[in-house]
């Protein structure tokens, strides 16, 4: 656990736990995060994926409440951050600054020097976020998916 003095309270970064679940889902409805509860971020898959060998997921708590999430990944070669959400009642404190350092010092620990995040156009919060932490906007690159079945 990883402690920050605030003047409200303290904000803990811990790992997440799978027992985390519910509570993370309502987080993401609170924080208004898109999520796909039949595909990826269906229970048993994220659980999957925290049993693997690239997962880095991380919850903000203060006072036991989860008010924040982010789920960092990797292929061997490039880190993904995904699903940062922080409790908008609790926006504007440097909660994803610092869930974003938490995946950063994970992934370039384990030797990843690229690190990566898709946001989509309309997320102007995300976007000025990641602008902030230093990330670069490409605005040249076309996303492409192929999804098996639509709702994952």
């Amino acid at each position: 656990m990883i402690p920050h003095n605030n003047k409200l309270s303290p904000i803990v970064i811990r790992k997440f736990r799978i027992e985390d679940y519910d509570t993370l889902i309502a987080l993401w409805d609170k924080a208004k995060l898109i999520y796909k509860p039949r595909g990826r971020d269906r229970r048993d898959n994220i659980e999957r994926e925290l049993n693997g060998h690239n997962a880095i997921f991380f919850v903000a708590e203060r006072n036991g409440t989860l008010i924040g999430s982010i789920f960092g990944t990797h292929d061997g070669r490039k880190g993904w951050i995904n699903r940062l959400a922080v409790d908008p009642a609790h926006q504007r404190q440097g909660i994803a600054a610092r869930l974003v350092r938490e995946v950063e010092d994970r992934l370039y620990e384990r030797g990843i020097g690229i690190i990566a995040c898709l946001v989509e156009d309309w997320n102007s919060i995300s976007l000025q976020v990641f602008e902030k932490l230093g990330y670069t906007r490409h605005q040249d690159i076309i996303y492409f998916t192929k999804r098996k079945y639509p709702d994952i």
